[in-house]
């Protein structure tokens, strides 16, 4: 019988536990809710970084262009002082001065291999399409197809990393 007097109150069983359930989520409302707020912040936060380290990227990698650029045309400046020497004498002997300026050609043919850019004019070697160019094909029934006979334009680079590929002349089979 005690039984029928808990059940004498005006509230049904499901009422009772609805109100229950209610107080029991009203403080994981309030956890979630500084719970999404501290989320938030983390993400603002995180995007401020992002956009912080996005900056500062950019600025060191226009600081290392200019330093690159500063670097290679400093390389180019004692060729630039030899044919300005060149010039100067340009009224002596012609041969000290064709000598001198082919002395200039290969001080500059050094300073593209400093870079990693070695010149490519060999004759006598086999077409290569990462290296070679082809302008000319001519037959030569003493040689084998696709040798390089003449360049006419030298490459600098090696393979996958070139300035230009070499112009060549190859050969082909007669007939």
């Amino acid at each position: 019988m005690e039984r029928s007097a808990d059940h004498s109150t005006n509230e049904s069983p499901t009422e009772s536990a609805t109100d229950e359930d209610r107080t029991q989520t009203a403080p994981d409302r309030t956890d979630t809710g500084a719970e999404l707020a501290q989320l938030e912040d983390r993400w603002r936060r995180a995007l401020a970084d992002l956009d912080n380290l996005r900056k500062r990227v950019a600025k060191d990698l226009e600081r290392a262009r200019a330093a690159e650029v500063a670097r290679v045309s400093a390389a180019w400046l004692p060729v630039l002082d030899n044919l300005e020497l060149a010039l100067a004498h340009a009224g002596s002997d012609p041969q000290a001065v064709v000598e001198g300026v082919k002395a200039i050609r290969d001080q500059a043919v050094q300073v593209l291999a400093q870079f990693g850019f070695e010149r490519h004019d060999e004759v006598g070697v086999p077409f290569s399409p990462e290296l070679h160019e082809v302008v000319s094909v001519v037959a030569q029934p003493d040689l084998p197809s696709g040798t390089v006979i003449e360049v006419v334009r030298p490459g600098y680079g090696e393979d996958g990393r070139q300035l230009r590929p070499a112009s060549v002349v190859v050969s082909r089979p007669e007939g």
